[in-house]
C-alpha cells in the first residue's frame, strides 16, 4: 500500500470513527440527560433533555455549576461524597433530587464519569442522567404502605398479647387457684397432674404473649425489654449475649419498637445460622442519633445469596420506616455485623 492509499485509508477510518462518535452522541442525547463540566464543576455542555427537564435555557446553564438545580434535599456529606469520589477519578452512581426553574422537583438516576489526563487527574466530568421521578413516587407510596402495615401489625400484636395475658392468662391462673384449693382439701393424683398441665399452659401463654409484644417494651422502654429478651434468649439457646447501652431517656415508641424487632430478628438469625457461643449487642446514643450494633464471629453469609431473605427485607423496611438506615456486613466464615442508625426522637 503506497502513501496515497494509506492516506485514503486513514481518512476513511477517521470518518468512520467520527460517524460512530456522532451516532453515539445522538443515541445518548435521545435517551438521556447529559451534561459535561470542567474540573471545577462549571457546566460546559448540556443537551436538550437537560434544558427540558430543568426548564433552564442553555444560555442560563453554561458557565454555572450544578448548584443552580440543587434541591436542598441532600445533606452536605452526600454532596461531598460525590465530589470526593469523582475528584479521585472514580465513577459515582446514585439517585439525586433536583429542582427545576419553576420550583418543582424531579429525581434522576445519575452516573458521573471523570475524564482523566495523562497524570490521571480529572479534567472533565460527564454526567449521564435518567429521570426516575415516577419510580421514586411509587417507592415512597410503597414505603408508606409498608410502614402502615408494620404499625398495624404491631398494634395487633399488642392487642393479642394483652388479651392472652389479661384474658386467657388470668382465667387460667384463676383455674389454678381453684385446683390448689381443691387439692389442699383432699389428695388426688389426677388433680395434681391436671394442675401441672394447667401450670404448663399458663407458662406457654405467657411466653406467647411475650413473643407477640412484651409489655415491658411499652411500660418501661427498649433497654429493659432487650435485657429481658436477652435473658430468655440465653436460657433457651445457651448463647451468651454481651449487652451494652447508654440510653438515658425513652425514645419514640415506633423507634423503640424498630430497635427491639431488629435486635430480635438478628439474634434469631444468630441462633439458627451463626453457630457461635457468644454475640454482642450495643445501643449507642449520640447527640443526634441512635446506633444499634449486633455482631458475632460465626459462619457469616454472602449477601448476594441471601438478598431475598424475608428477615433481612423486614429489617430493612423497619429501618426505612423510621427514617433510619441498616447496614449488614458479612462474609462466609468471618461473622456478621448489623448496624442500625436511627433518628434520636424522644418520647412525648
Amino acid at each position: 500500500m503506497d502513501s496515497q492509499q494509506m492516506d485514503i485509508h486513514f481518512r476513511y477510518e477517521l470518518q468512520q470513527s467520527l460517524k460512530q462518535l456522532a451516532d453515539l452522541k445522538f443515541a445518548l442525547d435521545e435517551s438521556s440527560i447529559v451534561a459535561v463540566t470542567d474540573h471545577h464543576g462549571k457546566i460546559l455542555y448540556v443537551n436538550d433533555k437537560f434544558c427540558d427537564i430543568s426548564q433552564y435555557s442553555r444560555k442560563e446553564l453554561l458557565g454555572k455549576d450544578h448548584r443552580i438545580i440543587n434541591s436542598g434535599f441532600h445533606s452536605k456529606d452526600f454532596i461531598q461524597d460525590i465530589w470526593e469520589t469523582i475528584s479521585a477519578g472514580s465513577i459515582w452512581r446514585g439517585d439525586i433530587k433536583n429542582r427545576a426553574k419553576d420550583g418543582t422537583y424531579y429525581w434522576v438516576n445519575t452516573t458521573i464519569v471523570p475524564f482523566l489526563d495523562d497524570k490521571n487527574k480529572p479534567y472533565q466530568f460527564l454526567a449521564i442522567r435518567n429521570e426516575v421521578t415516577e419510580l421514586k413516587r411509587v417507592e415512597e407510596e410503597l414505603k408508606m404502605m409498608m410502614k402502615q402495615v408494620l404499625n398495624v401489625q404491631e398494634e395487633e400484636r399488642k392487642r393479642f398479647s394483652r388479651e392472652l395475658h389479661d384474658g386467657i392468662g388470668q382465667s387460667m391462673f384463676a383455674l389454678l387457684i381453684q385446683l390448689d384449693r381443691i387439692i389442699s382439701q383432699q389428695e388426688n393424683t389426677e388433680l395434681e397432674k391436671l394442675r401441672r398441665s394447667v401450670s404448663t399452659v399458663i407458662e406457654e401463654v405467657r411466653s406467647l404473649a411475650w413473643e407477640l409484644r412484651p409489655s415491658v417494651l411499652d411500660d418501661l422502654g427498649v433497654t429493659p425489654a432487650i435485657r429481658t429478651y436477652i435473658d430468655n434468649f440465653t436460657q433457651h439457646f445457651a448463647i451468651r449475649i454481651l449487652f451494652e447501652s447508654n440510653l438515658r431517656k425513652r425514645l419514640d415508641i415506633q423507634i423503640e419498637t424498630t430497635i427491639y424487632r431488629i435486635i430480635q430478628e438478628a439474634l434469631t438469625n444468630i441462633s439458627k445460622y451463626a453457630d457461635v457461643a457468644e454475640a454482642t449487642v450495643k445501643l449507642i446514643e449520640t447527640e443526634n442519633q441512635i446506633e444499634v450494633q449486633i455482631y458475632d464471629e460465626g459462619q457469616g453469609f454472602s449477601r448476594e445469596l441471601n438478598k431475598k431473605g424475608v428477615g433481612l427485607f423486614s429489617m430493612d423496611e423497619r429501618a426505612r420506616g423510621i427514617g433510619g438506615s441498616l447496614e449488614i456486613f458479612s462474609e462466609p466464615g468471618k461473622g456478621t455485623r448489623i448496624v442500625l442508625t436511627a433518628p434520636k426522637t424522644l418520647a412525648d
